[in-house]
């Protein structure tokens, strides 16, 4: 049996094909399937089965759709009220596909019908397991997101459902998560590509602790998660519609300019120093790189009308593909081209960009505000000496406290800062976007 990994870094997650002669299974599959498709075209598989571990709440699933498409049962766990057809299984149940057998083990935590996959040879021996959001690398799944009056009874479920999975399984099985890479659904940040139950026996937090300290530890270092999230349970519990990956209608300058005045959301999406150089005042900069999905999701007010603007008609299809992971799916349009063209008739606007050292300099020479849009417990733990902070997902409620005059902002790495900067970048403002590693500022002792 073979195990094909099916990365989707943009929201630190993973969904797996399962392969065996010309038999293929699917896990945990993300919206956009023709990823899925053509890797089985390429391993020559025909997929007859598609799993789910529970009803996502950081990704619209691709399961439905998939599963529709290649005639393939949908497998999902039992509990859940939904309005489509499917397997609905439960502790103990096998999943089999000839050469493929899955063993169903019910892991509540991270939801409270969460189910783990186990994967078993022909002998019968455990080889791996698909954990979703249980068991992951040096970390498990955090369990707030149903609602504070569920998170201490899931959170010791958690607990136990790690527990169980290390009891029960041999420790050379496979671990093989859907999040931890980055995803908001990790309850704190994973560690390393690969693992198995014998390494996490030795790391992970729900193995190396007592329940309470496991569950207190947990509780306290939960950090804020993307607002969209909100949505994605409700779209995959009523059945995703099929995905929409076309070219959106193109926009016009003119009425690229009508759109930004009437307050729509605008958004370019190019390299974040080029918007700093040059953009089109009103629009909203969130560079097309890895964090991008996660940060407009978290920002963007649902359903609101979006027009994107890229460097090419490429760059726009990507950021599409970005979208309807989340279920944005209808864009109003996008323009493209070289951003002097797109101006109709009004002057570009543009800002600086420095880095710490420079951040240091300027502190030493006159009176600068310095805003910090990173999340409150990176702020507590250091933090520029005097910084304002106002994490990114509260700026938009919070823009008036911005004070007028130079304002240099930054967060860890520069991507959320540029947003930060393209939202409060006015004539009232001469903002300076801090484009560097947090890490810096440290070694040159700006930090309190």
């Amino acid at each position: 049996m073979d195990v094909s990994i099916i990365e989707t870094s943009g929201l630190g997650d993973r969904s797996y094909l399962v392969s065996a002669g010309d038999i293929g299974v699917v896990i945990d599959p993300q919206r956009d399937i023709d990823r899925v498709l053509k890797l089985a075209a390429e391993r020559g598989v025909r997929i007859t089965h598609v799993l789910e571990t529970h009803i996502h709440n950081d990704y619209v699933t691709g399961g439905l759709e998939l599963s529709r498409s290649i005639a393939a049962e949908y497998v999902v766990p039992a509990g859940d009220d939904l309005g489509y057809e499917r397997r609905a299984v439960v502790d103990g149940d096998i999943v089999d596909a000839g050469p493929i057998r899955l063993q169903v083990m019910h892991t509540p935590g991270h939801t409270h019908h969460h189910v783990s996959y186990v994967l078993r040879d022909p002998e019968g021996t455990a080889v791996g397991v698909f954990t979703g959001g249980s068991m992951l690398f040096g970390t498990t799944g955090r369990t707030d997101l149903l609602g504070e009056d569920h998170t201490d009874e899931l959170t010791h479920a958690q607990y136990h459902s790690v527990r169980r999975l290390a009891d029960e399984l041999p420790p050379d099985t496979e671990v093989y998560p859907t999040h931890g890479f980055g995803s908001f659904c990790a309850a704190t940040p994973a560690s390393g590509d690969a693992s198995t139950i014998g390494r996490e026996r030795t790391s992970n937090p729900a193995l190396t602790q007592d329940e309470q300290s496991y569950v207190d530890e947990l509780l306290a270092g939960l950090a804020a998660y993307p607002a969209y999230y909100a949505h994605m349970g409700v779209i995959n519990r009523q059945g995703p519609p099929p995905v929409d990956l076309s070219m959106p209608e193109p926009v016009d300058p003119d009425e690229l300019r009508r759109r930004i005045d009437a307050g729509e959301w605008v958004v370019d999406l190019r390299e974040r120093t080029a918007f700093a150089a040059g953009h089109l005042g009103g629009t909203l900069g969130f560079e097309l790189s890895g964090s991008f999905v996660t940060y407009l999701g978290w920002l963007y007010k649902w359903g609101a009308p979006l027009t994107l603007i890229g460097d090419d008609e490429e760059q726009v299809l990507e950021a599409r593909r970005e979208l309807v992971r989340i279920g944005i799916d209808d864009l109003d349009g996008a323009a493209v081209g070289e951003i002097h063209t797109l101006v109709a008739g009004t002057e570009l606007r543009s800002y600086r960009v420095a880095d710490f050292p420079g951040l240091e300099q300027v502190r030493g020479e006159r009176d600068v505000t310095v805003l910090d849009v990173r999340q409150e417990n990176e702020f507590d733990e250091a933090h520029v000496d005097g910084a304002v902070n106002i994490p990114l997902h509260h700026l938009p409620d919070r823009v008036d406290e911005v004070p007028d005059g130079e304002v240099w902002v930054h967060c860890g790495s520069g991507y959320r800062a540029s947003i930060a900067a393209s939202m409060i970048d006015g004539p009232r403002r001469d903002v300076v976007l801090v484009n560097d590693e947090f890490d810096r500022a440290k070694e040159i002792g700006l930090t309190a």
